[in-house]
């Protein structure tokens, strides 16, 4: 592939953020200060070939948990990506939205059979369950219908938007639906980065709760090194045709999931043993087993994540070594 010139913006807002900045214009990034709600802003973007949309409050509570109101949510996930495809449809710009595992309907997830090998959930062995769900994750043939969070919807919307756009003035449009990503530099916050949140707490003695499912910590997630995902935006984006499936489940898999009790295992291991405390309430769009099934994206792109869940969390738990600020840094 020829050597790709790379444009970031960002409005900065989350704590922390700036400190992206210098780490970016080290990899060759040019990084400008814009806000994607602003159709003015984005209007001055310089011309580009594709444009990659990952501008979202990535929380699942956002708009309903007392921190940010269900409009800024809506003018952060859907209004930013409609002045990102307006300037698509300007530009002639190929479009890339990462999306996330959250589009997922909630009842049949929360509800799905589970049992516990004690440390763990996973899908209960001989229960029938939704269509798209099976041992080997979430696939995209799982039902999206509502509810999914205020969340999830403007995601959904997003979705059905850039599809729409692409089909209507003709310019390429992908969806990657993202589970969990992790690694290095990840902000330490619960509702954006619990790998990063959970060992940057853990060494820095910092506090630590298991919330809902009988406060055990068996809920799981997958996870994936944000590095993995590049081949295949790199193959989508050079590629031709219409045989390319334009929905894609991309994350960790099987192979990369963990539970919180098995993360709190793998940190007595590597920083020694500390009280993890339990709240068994349940709160809201909580899920017990969440892990990407991506078999349609090895079929279509022989794309699979690379890096195990072992180095991810290596590399974290070195990162939170060297930068015992980092908590405090990217606290909300």
């Amino acid at each position: 592939m020829p050597a790709t010139e790379v444009f970031g913006f960002d409005n900065f807002s989350r704590p922390g953020s700036e400190f992206n900045r210098l780490a970016l214009k080290a990899c060759g990034v040019k990084v400008q200060h814009l806000d994607a709600r602003a159709a003015s802003d984005v209007s001055v973007l310089p011309d580009a070939d594709w444009l990659i949309d990952a501008a979202a409050m990535p929380s699942v509570l956002a708009g309903v948990d007392g921190r940010s109101s269900s409009r800024q949510l809506l003018e952060h996930n859907l209004g930013s990506t409609v002045n990102l495809l307006e300037y698509c449809k300007e530009r002639k710009a190929g479009f890339m939205l990462l999306s996330t595992s959250r589009v997922y309907s909630i009842p049949p997830l929360a509800g799905m059979a589970v049992e516990t090998d004690g440390a763990a959930f996973g899908p209960a062995r001989g229960a029938e369950h939704p269509q798209g769900l099976s041992p080997a994750g979430i696939s995209e043939l799982f039902s999206t219908q509502a509810p999914v969070s205020l969340y999830g919807s403007t995601k959904i919307a997003s979705e059905v938007l850039a599809l729409e756009y692409g089909a209507a003035f003709g310019f390429p449009v992908w969806i990657n639906r993202c589970g969990v990503m992790a690694g290095a530099g990840q902000f330490g916050h619960p509702e954006q980065g619990i790998f990063s949140f959970w060992i940057h707490s853990w060494l820095r003695e910092a506090p630590l709760k298991y919330i809902g499912f009988a406060g055990n910590g068996c809920q799981v997630r997958d996870c994936m090194h944000p590095r993995d995902l590049i081949p295949l935006l790199n193959m989508q984006m050079t590629a031709s045709g219409t045989k390319w499936p334009r929905v894609l489940n991309v994350g960790g898999g099987r192979a990369n999931c963990m539970s919180l009790a098995q993360l709190s295992a793998w940190c007595a291991a590597r920083f020694g043993s500390r009280a993890v405390a339990a709240d068994p309430r349940p709160r809201p769009f909580d899920l017990p087993w969440v892990v990407m099934d991506h078999s349609l994206a090895t079929q279509a792109w022989g794309w699979q994540p690379q890096t195990p869940l072992t180095a991810i969390l290596d590399e974290i738990a070195e990162h939170a070594v060297a930068h015992p600020e980092w908590l405090e840094i990217s606290r909300p």
